[in-house]
């Protein structure tokens, strides 16, 4: 890895990894390109003891975690409605028309996301037809920390509302400063989605109480109780993460998200301002982010270094931004022209993918893995993360290249219904005994030929 010298190059912290003239395999380009350091092993230990104590203690376990993490005092979870309702009622007008906006956009393209059944009919009226049915119950998570998320309230819920679940919880850590409780701008987005179960809860226990549920003492009110959940979705850091990802098998899960990340292909047409904005957006989610451009323009690249230069003196979060950026998870990649951009955007697999090129539609059109592809100068991330109608749960860390970013598929099942008519087996009857002798399974084809036993008799 080459890094532009500081006395030529402002922003020279930034690495450049300088590809032109090379061609790495799809192995070597993916070694080789720059990620965050994940380390599940070392997290998986303390969020196993987590796990562990949360089955075994339940609430006590809980109440224990919730002191030890974020400082508050509780006994029971679950929020009460009088404080949902209240949020709502407190939240500034202006904020209520974003979310009611957001939910509006969202809605609309999860409904278009409902698949239909099909049905695929044989000879002799035999029919095979795959149903989707919604899970039974899914558990919500959003994340505080660093900063407040209401937006992720509304891409967990639209889509498994539109899939037609019926029972939704949601968990997001209390907060110290507002008693315990979720901040109120999470509880007034679950309010204005409908979502009234809402738990005071974070990080690996929220996961562990959601997959296995946690009952209330003998006497207690049951409504306190958390049922265990089918699928569990939504972002989170490290041990939210590893905690999906140990459970898994147990539940469902939308995918091990990890930290925040940003691609973008630019050639030398692009505005380098736009392109170290959409980087510092992204940076300013925490110092772990990744924000990478891939460029075959060394006079862009120069460009970008100085907006961001400038940029980073004045955003709010400076100092976490510039953490992020001089990270090694962060670069500024040459190559070789636009077709090898594409190519190197395809291996990286990112989260967010920007395509600010001359002809931006043609280029998203060869991308093949990415979250989602964002097209063109007006198309910005930070679009996507609050109301262009897309959801803003994305695959990280190179999972983009087999998962997708959280939709109304998360929450459905696919279920086969097959009727066969005595005729529409009797067509196939003979080759269904033949393969199960072939597979040295013969009790399969007995319990078809029995059936015709007494037209043999």
């Amino acid at each position: 890895m080459v890094t532009s010298p500081a006395s030529t190059v402002p922003f020279s912290a930034l690495d450049t990894l300088d590809l032109r003239g090379t061609r790495l395999d799809h192995a070597g380009l993916k070694a080789t390109l720059p990620r965050a350091e994940l380390n599940f092993a070392t997290a998986a230990e303390a969020v196993e003891t987590i796990i562990a104590s949360v089955r075994a203690e339940g609430f006590a376990a809980l109440a224990a975690l919730a002191k030890r993490f974020d400082g508050v005092e509780q006994e029971y979870t679950r929020v009460p409605a009088e404080a949902i309702d209240a949020a709502l009622e407190n939240l500034d007008p202006a904020i209520r028309a974003g979310l009611e906006e957001s939910i509006s956009r969202a809605r609309d393209f999860s409904a278009a996301q409902v698949p239909g059944d099909t049905t695929t009919s044989y000879p002799q009226g035999a029919t095979v037809t795959q149903r989707w049915v919604p899970v039974r119950r899914v558990g919500l998570y959003v994340p505080g920390g660093l900063a407040v998320y209401p937006s992720s309230v509304i891409m967990n819920a639209v889509p498994a509302l539109a899939a037609g679940v019926g029972s939704l919880a949601l968990a997001s850590p209390p907060q110290k400063e507002f008693g315990g409780l979720p901040h109120p701008t999470i509880l007034a987005a679950a309010k204005l989605l409908g979502v009234t179960e809402v738990h005071a809860m974070g990080g690996a226990q929220a996961i562990a109480a959601f997959a296995y549920g946690v009952q209330v003492p003998e006497g207690a009110d049951p409504a306190l109780s958390i049922e265990p959940v089918d699928v569990v979705t939504g972002p989170g850091n490290l041990f939210v993460a590893t905690a999906k990802r140990l459970v898994k098998g147990v539940v469902g899960i939308d995918a091990e998200a990890g930290p925040t990340e940003i691609a973008i292909i630019a050639d030398a047409a692009a505005n380098p301002a736009y392109i170290a904005a959409d980087m510092i957006s992204q940076a300013e989610h925490a110092p772990d982010s990744a924000a990478v451009l891939i460029t075959d323009s060394t006079e862009l690249a120069t460009a970008v270094r100085g907006a961001l230069e400038i940029q980073t003196g004045t955003t709010k979060h400076s100092e976490r931004v510039i953490t992020a950026l001089t990270g090694t998870q962060s670069a500024i990649i040459l190559v070789d022209g636009i077709d090898e951009a594409v190519r190197v955007a395809n291996v990286y697999a990112a989260e967010h993918l920007e395509i600010l090129t001359v002809e931006p539609a043609s280029v998203a059109a060869r991308i093949t893995s990415a979250g989602a592809v964002f097209v063109g100068e007006n198309s910005p991330v930070s679009l996507g993360d609050y109301c262009a109608g897309s959801n803003h749960v994305l695959p990280t860390s190179g999972t983009a290249a087999f998962a997708s970013g959280l939709n109304v598929n998360t929450f459905l099942k696919a279920i086969q219904v097959i009727d066969y008519p005595r005729a529409a087996l009797s067509e196939v009857a003979g080759h269904v005994i033949t393969l199960a002798n072939a597979e040295d399974l013969p009790a399969h084809g007995d319990a078809v030929a029995i059936r015709f036993a007494a037209d043999d008799a």
